[in-house]
């Protein structure tokens, strides 16, 4: 953790002194080496006491925490980056998207830190793996009302992409707008051939979400051929999960919020190119609640499958 600490800090400062603009404005750079540096010095003294097998105190894993949830919100809309890249082959920004990369990193390696050193997480002896499992009745109620959310959100998006209309806006209308903003020739062929890209990742999310809670989930399934029966490595829905969660469960939830105070008129939404305000936020409740829903149920499967695979 500490080399990342390093490297943290380094890419702050270069980007400070170099003007390079991040998001958050000029102050950044310098809060990005500070959280750098603080993360290195926490990570030496915690190979310190590891190496001397000592139990790493309150305080110091009270830092690494917080240390990891500040990482956590520099890594924001990481998920948006990933399928801006996949599509249009190319991100916002390339500084901001390489923060946030980084920022993911290290929210990953803080928090596996900070449960380092516990005498409580010192095995006896050697562990066998554990069986396959499913997750408790409320984690996996939890998972359906994170599938059934994405419903209305799937029928919009494949309304518009088979050619029909929704909250005024035609599926021709819709491709219109994607062109004049630049979108890429993949996202534009997916829309031709009646299949939305936006549906196809929600059903990966929903794909990955049972995943995580069913034991199908843990162990590579027969249509794998040659890796069937072989266990799935921990990191490998944990890393997607993560992502997803800390993305979409705080978009969806400030949205919501959002969506909230213009509805009930305290602010006011730019129309776009929807023909009324009202038409902006049905879209909104649907994409938002969506988002909102899947992402907390992402984040409680994500708990659920740690705590059974660790």
């Amino acid at each position: 953790m500490a080399a990342w600490g390093v490297a943290y800090a380094g890419f702050g400062v270069l980007c400070a002194a170099a003007g390079t603009a991040l998001p958050g404005g000029g102050w950044t750079g310098w809060a990005v080496a500070a959280g750098g540096v603080a993360a290195t010095l926490a990570g030496v003294s915690v190979r310190g006491r590891v190496r001397a097998a000592r139990e790493v105190g309150p305080v110091l894993r009270s830092v690494l925490r917080v240390l990891c949830g500040l990482a956590g919100a520099a890594a924001f809309s990481l998920l948006m980056d990933v399928i801006t890249l996949i599509f249009d082959q190319a991100v916002d920004s390339g500084p901001g998207a390489a923060l946030r990369a980084l920022s993911a990193l290290g929210a990953l390696l803080l928090a596996a830190t900070a449960r380092t050193g516990r005498a409580s997480d010192r095995p006896a002896g050697p562990r066998a793996p554990s069986a396959p499992s499913a997750a408790s009745g409320p984690v996996q109620l939890a998972a359906l009302a994170g599938t059934v959310a994405f419903v209305p959100y799937v029928v919009m998006k494949l309304t518009w992409a088979f050619g029909g209309t929704f909250a005024g806006l035609s599926g021709a209308g819709m491709r219109a707008v994607a062109e004049r903003n630049g979108t890429s020739g993949l996202w534009l062929a997916l829309e031709s051939w009646g299949v939305d890209a936006t549906a196809l990742l929600a059903a990966l999310g929903v794909f990955l979400l049972w995943g995580l809670v069913r034991p199908w989930g843990q162990v590579f399934p027969r249509w794998t051929l040659l890796l069937s029966g072989h266990r799935v490595p921990r990191w490998l829905p944990l890393a997607p999960a993560l992502l997803g969660a800390a993305t979409l469960a705080p978009y969806g939830i400030v949205g919501l919020g959002y969506a909230a105070l213009a509805t009930t008129g305290v602010l006011t939404v730019p129309r776009g190119d929807f023909p009324t305000e009202a038409d902006v936020l049905l879209v909104a409740w649907i994409g938002l609640g969506a988002f909102a829903v899947h992402g907390v149920a992402l984040a409680v499967a994500t708990r659920s499958y740690w705590r059974r695979t660790r």
